[in-house]
């Protein structure tokens, strides 16, 4: 009969333990439930709630060696690459918005573009369009002019021999 009793028992303190949750410490931005852990650093109980603690993914070995740390220099070959790339793909950036604004003005020809389908029996569509034009041509270019600005920051991909000895 005490066997049986006991069995019980046991299973009701092991559901228990399961259920309860370890005291949780936050010590900054890290959790712990570690006791002396939490003292050595006097951390703070946190009491009701639950924590989940998401762990951050480190960066690869490769990539993390080749990026530059903050503050460190880099290599000139690189950074010419770099250089050379940027004012490519700017100047195709300027290309296609001088491409662009030539379409535009063709477009707009001079404030009296084309009116088309329903703009020959609805005179604001006509006036709306002509608004939207003008606003679109107006943008491009500011957009060319910053690209412009750009291109200047950018050091010339021209690199006599002579300055790289």
């Amino acid at each position: 009969m005490k066997i049986v009793f006991l069995i019980p028992l046991a299973v009701l303190s092991w559901v228990s333990t399961a259920w309860a949750q370890d005291r949780i410490y936050r010590c900054g931005n890290e959790y712990t439930n570690t006791v002396t852990e939490s003292q050595s650093k006097s951390c703070k109980l946190i009491s009701g709630g639950n924590v989940t603690v998401v762990q951050a993914h480190k960066p690869s070995a490769n990539r993390a060696a080749s990026a530059p740390q903050p503050g460190q220099r880099v290599d000139a070959g690189d950074q010419r690459a770099k250089d050379s790339d940027s004012r490519l793909i700017l100047e195709s950036e300027l290309k296609k918005a001088e491409a662009r604004h030539v379409e535009l003005l063709k477009e707009y020809n001079n404030g009296e573009p084309e009116k088309l389908g329903p703009e020959t029996r609805n005179q604001q569509k006509y006036l709306d369009r002509v608004a939207e034009l003008k606003a679109a041509i107006s943008r491009n270019e500011s957009d060319i002019d910053g690209i412009r600005r750009e291109l200047s920051r950018v050091p010339s991909a021209a690199v006599s021999s002579s300055s790289l000895k």
